[in-house]
């Protein structure tokens, strides 16, 4: 709900600071009186000074343990309640969804019965493991498939400094829905820029393979933008525009998350096919590099 008392107190507040800032700077006019002179907000286009990224992981899971995957490394986000999406699963911190063994970490969905919900599954974070202001992120993925899947390799706000999604930021390395196979994306969202008001910065590549084959999901991170790479091609490029935290929150820290959703308003949207449970993502490794400060 708005706080419309706090919204009315910003308002009065900017109305205010306009008219000191236009009364700092005045001028006489042709009748010798001083009068305000508009002085017009300075907004600062950022420059891409070329960053680049460190050639060895400052953090990374090569998944060679065997078992829980390391809780050095991640934590879980669990239970259920549809995740504001209307989604079917519950998710847990056990190896009965999440589990490392011969070199890759495996999410499984499953139908099963837990906490009111239909189906359990994993949602991996590094939350307090790996949270980083820019920086590159490289995750190799095998997904899953079938009507229903909704996998997804994302990062959100460790800190959420200007407000509750979206005004924080969202970024979306990959996300797959099971009825439309093969289609991947990647999007952005903020405030100015979200799915909800169909205005978000998205791209879909065909990936043939996606849940047959490893590929390479990845983003560079800078101040200037945030890039898009599946198999090393650059598939998406947003540019700061530099008007602030609406349309660019991302100069906060953010955490990566790992998950199969199950159905919901886009995995379910052609109905979750009962007979094809359980469904696997692989991961094969996830790296993080540092960008270099210029």
């Amino acid at each position: 709900m708005i706080d419309f008392v706090k919204c009315f107190k910003k308002e009065v507040f900017a109305v205010l600071a306009i008219a000191v800032v236009g009364l700092s700077g005045c001028s006489k006019g042709s009748g010798g009186e001083e009068g305000p002179v508009y002085v017009p907000p300075v907004v600062t286009t950022p420059v891409d000074k070329g960053w680049t990224f460190e050639a060895t992981p400052t953090w990374s899971d090569e998944f060679t343990n065997t078992g829980a995957p390391l809780s050095s490394n991640w934590d879980y986000d669990t239970g259920g309640g549809g995740w504001g999406n209307n989604e079917l699963e519950y998710y847990t911190n056990t190896t009965n969804n999440a589990s490392v063994a011969n070199g890759l970490l495996t999410i499984t969905a499953k139908k099963e019965n837990m906490g009111g919900m239909a189906y359990t599954s994993s949602r991996m974070v590094t939350r307090g493991k790996l949270d980083a202001l820019y920086g590159r992120f490289e995750i190799k993925a095998k997904l899953p498939s079938g009507k229903g899947t909704w996998p997804a390799i994302w990062m959100l706000p460790t800190d959420r400094a200007y407000g509750d999604w979206p005004k924080s930021g969202e970024i979306d390395i990959m996300e797959h829905v099971g009825y439309d196979q093969d289609n991947v994306h990647f999007s952005t969202h903020s405030e100015a820029y979200y799915f909800k008001i169909n205005t978000q910065k998205t791209i879909t590549k065909k990936i043939d393979g996606a849940s047959t084959a490893f590929h390479l999901y990845r983003v560079d991170w800078t101040p200037y933008a945030i890039r898009g790479y599946y198999d090393d091609v650059k598939v998406f490029d947003f540019a700061n525009e530099g008007t602030g935290y609406k349309v660019w929150p991302f100069d906060k820290r953010f955490h990566l998350l790992l998950n199969i959703a199950v159905g919901g308003d886009w995995g379910g949207a052609q109905g979750v096919d009962a007979s094809i449970w359980p469904q696997k993502m692989d991961v094969d490794y996830v790296r993080y590099y540092k960008m270099i400060e210029k």
